[in-house]
């Protein structure tokens, strides 16, 4: 009696795709072409309503084949599933970008050292990744187009082995980090303060990815609250999120003394020394994290720029942080800050944040960041360029870590 095939044997087609080259030139040469760029694009379009089902099959495959590889993920992977997809779809949005697909992609190289990755791991992800797109491509797949995707996937290889390959020789994949201070602040709400045990060099406006001991491999991406200190120590906000492990840890568990691990720093949303536009800073709950820490750098440049803080929220008891920039305000003549609720009527401004931005506009002068809940930060940015703001001018962390952005 022959044994059943297992559902993760490869099928012929996939077993003719070639193997991924890492050591293929540097993306921002090469280059593809149009109808490359238009048939990589095709092929995702395919798979893309299979995302979840490719990325279980993807995992499976690779686990499967390349056991050693295993260990570098956590045990629980849903989390880590649905960020294979969203990884891919903005590689291949940048195919086009040279500058902007190396830029991205030497970010994840760089930030991929805290998991362990070697440049052993790269074909074995390369190989998997392509037999993967070759199951749920379907008829659409071909030998064209296992070429491009092999070449494509050869250049971002390169790039992120040579992102990490630099970044080993200046600085540590990861930093331990003791916490020195904790204070609840209600609502699931805690503020963490760590001193790393080595020098840990960010600007203001930065996040940064945390693991717990509890948790271990489950990295989750915070915005430090503070520019850069004298004692080195950072600090965060932290909501715990029902059924996040990471979150809910951090805040009902973490204690004085705990040591977590941080990963680099990350993230473009910083200030620009070279512009002196006034600024617009628009804040939605924890969100005010990385908006604090950029009045906190203005004010230790001087004070050169005018500053509009607008805080959100559904009801003046979840206006967070609001007691604290007040504070900031009466110390910092440049600094006006406004509070919004969009579900009370309670003296002061009722409406959402983009209704509020809109009315007190408009903002095409100022340089715009905009931190908190990504419904509300697409709200207030689509606002802000409807009313002549210019997209340059708009700055925010990506809706999806890791999955960087590219400028």
């Amino acid at each position: 009696m022959s044994r059943p095939s297992s559902p993760y044997a490869p099928r012929p087609e996939e077993e003719s795709q070639p193997i991924p080259d890492p050591a293929a030139p540097p993306a921002a040469q090469a280059l593809l072409s149009d109808r490359e760029i238009s048939l990589i694009r095709a092929s995702v379009a395919v798979v893309e309503p299979l995302a979840a089902d490719m990325a279980v099959y993807f995992y499976a495959i690779l686990f499967t084949r390349h056991p050693e590889v295993r260990p570098l993920f956590p045990p629980g992977m849903d989390a880590q599933r649905g960020r294979l997809l969203r990884a891919l779809l903005r590689i291949v949005d940048l195919v086009d970008d040279p500058e902007g697909l190396v830029r991205f992609c030497g970010h994840l190289g760089r930030d991929h050292r805290k998991f362990g990755t070697l440049a052993a791991h790269f074909p074995a992800v390369g190989e998997c990744l392509l037999a993967s797109l070759a199951r749920f491509a379907g008829p659409a797949w071909n030998a064209e187009i296992a070429a491009i995707w092999t070449k494509a996937y050869g250049a971002v290889a390169q790039v992120m082995m040579s992102a990490a390959e630099q970044d080993a020789a200046v600085r540590p994949a990861t930093w331990p980090a003791t916490v020195v201070h904790r204070l609840s602040r209600g609502h699931g709400i805690a503020e963490i303060t760590v001193r790393p045990h080595l020098p840990y060099e960010y600007v203001a406006g930065q996040y940064v990815s945390l693991e717990t001991p509890w948790w271990p491999k489950q990295w989750r991406y915070y915005s430090a609250a503070n520019a850069p200190r004298e004692d080195g120590t950072l600090t965060f906000h932290v909501r715990a999120v029902p059924g996040g492990t990471v979150s809910e840890a951090l805040v009902h568990r973490a204690v004085v003394g705990d040591v977590l691990r941080l990963g680099p720093p990350m993230g473009d949303m910083v200030l620009d020394a070279a512009t002196h536009r006034d600024l617009l800073c628009v804040a939605g709950g924890t969100g005010l994290a990385p908006i604090r820490a950029l009045i906190e750098e203005v004010a230790r440049r001087g004070g050169r720029h005018q500053v509009d803080l607008f805080l959100g929220a559904r009801t003046g008891a979840e206006l967070y942080g609001v007691d604290d920039m007040l504070r900031m305000a009466q110390r910092h003549h440049w600094l006006t800050l406004r509070g919004a609720v969009s579900h009370e009527h309670i003296p002061g401004i009722r409406g959402s944040l983009p209704q509020v931005l809109a009315e007190y506009g408009p903002w095409y002068q100022h340089d715009c960041f905009l931190s908190g809940p990504a419904s509300m930060v697409a709200s207030a940015g689509e606002t802000l360029t409807l009313h002549g703001t210019l997209p340059d001018h708009i700055h925010h962390d990506p809706f999806e870590t890791p999955v960087l952005s590219a400028r």
